[in-house]
């Protein structure tokens, strides 16, 4: 016997209310569980953290009070060895200022170059082969791992003193950065627009050119004009082992106590910087 139209409306009813009833509850209870596992997770990482915080106080044995004897000594230095500058020591700084900004920037090509080659290789994506992704990986974290004073002492050693020893260091320093963070860039790539133009049948560089450049091209400009910001400040620390750039008059005159010599070149730096810093700028602004 049929129920009627009515009563078989009403029982539909009741039974879809009851059923979204029972899935607002376990939405709920869902939510509740998710929310839970989050507090958790958090306490869990702040807990690592402070242990981590109060482990290295401890081991490096810091000290507030040390701050506060510190930087009496560290203003009596200032203020009555290093200032005021000599400033007819100029005149010692100029070509090697020059010889840095040179070194940055002939230091940055190497460094964009090589880490284009290598990070196209390094990148899961565009690889040819997983094999070459892992060691291009691994040639990269070596070059990473060495710092770029070590590669100076070491091209000191090769090439001798000078300009050429710093520019080399600086440039194979610059890989282990830049092709890291070039392969890191093309991995995070839409793969949608890659997949479509390999859908075409285009061949590996007509890919390059018409689906990665679009999409890289901000961060490479971006990260090569910083890299060359870095260089500025690690040519003056490569001078002070003899390879080349304004590091070189600042060690010399370190070494003869002629601290007020040594805070022009300081300044120098810092001028060196401060223009690099908005060449780069307004570069990136006409190239983005």
């Amino acid at each position: 016997m049929s129920l009627p139209a009515e009563q078989l409306t009403e029982k539909q009813l009741s039974r879809s209310k009851k059923h979204e009833g029972e899935s607002v509850d376990q939405l709920f209870q869902d939510w509740k569980r998710r929310k839970k596992m989050v507090r958790k997770n958090r306490m869990f990482t702040l807990i690592v953290l402070a242990a981590l915080i109060i482990w290295s106080w401890v081991e490096t044995g810091f000290q507030l009070t040390y701050l506060f004897s510190g930087a009496s000594n560290m203003a009596t230095f200032i203020f009555e060895d290093l200032l005021p500058p000599d400033m007819t020591a100029i005149g010692l700084f100029l070509k090697p200022a020059f010889d840095t900004v040179m070194m940055s920037y002939v230091g940055m090509v190497i460094s964009v170059i090589a880490s284009l080659f290598f990070g196209f290789l390094a990148a899961k994506n565009l690889s040819f082969h997983p094999l070459i992704s892992v060691l291009s990986r691994s040639f990269i974290a070596f070059l990473r791992a060495v710092p770029a004073l070590v590669w100076g002492i070491v091209m000191v050693a090769a090439f001798g003193l000078g300009p050429f020893a710093g520019t080399l260091a600086i440039g194979l320093s610059g890989v282990g950065i830049l092709a890291k963070a070039y392969a890191d860039m093309l991995e995070e790539l839409d793969t949608g627009q890659l997949e479509a133009i390999r859908a075409t049948g285009a061949t590996w560089f007509q890919l390059v050119g018409q689906g990665v450049w679009p999409q890289f091209k901000a961060g490479f400009v971006g990260w090569s004009l910083y890299k060359m910001d870095l260089n500025i400040r690690e040519a003056a620390v490569l001078g002070l082992i003899g390879a080349g750039g304004i590091g070189t008059a600042l060690q010399s005159s370190i070494s003869l106590f002629q601290y007020q010599q040594a805070a022009v070149g300081i300044l120098m730096i810092w001028g060196l910087i401060l223009i690099v810093e908005f060449t780069t700028a307004k570069i990136r602004e006409r190239l983005l």
